[in-house]
């Protein structure tokens, strides 16, 4: 006789590792070309000047500098318009 109740194979268990995104130097900061900046999913954040985008949306630094923060009003194709973020290095 078994000692212990059968017990069935769990449908759980299974997570995906956490992306780490997010603003990595702040506004103020300063950055070293090549330095990543922002962390992202989609254009959460727009390049400004001296700042690229790379094929994963992540906003790193092309030039050294200070990084600062800004906002502008963006017209969606649709007319809408939103506050977006611009990330620049001065």
């Amino acid at each position: 006789m078994a000692h212990t109740k059968s017990l069935g194979s769990s449908k759980n268990g299974r997570d995906s590792a956490s992306k780490r995104l997010g603003v990595k130097v702040h506004d103020g900061q300063n950055a070293s070309k090549g330095g990543i900046i922002v962390r992202q999913r989609g254009s959460r954040y727009l390049a400004g000047k001296n700042v690229r985008q790379g094929g994963d949306d992540t906003l790193y630094a092309a030039v050294d500098g200070i990084v600062k923060f800004s906002t502008k009003t963006k017209t969606k194709f649709d007319g809408n318009k939103r506050i977006a973020t611009v990330v620049a290095i001065v």
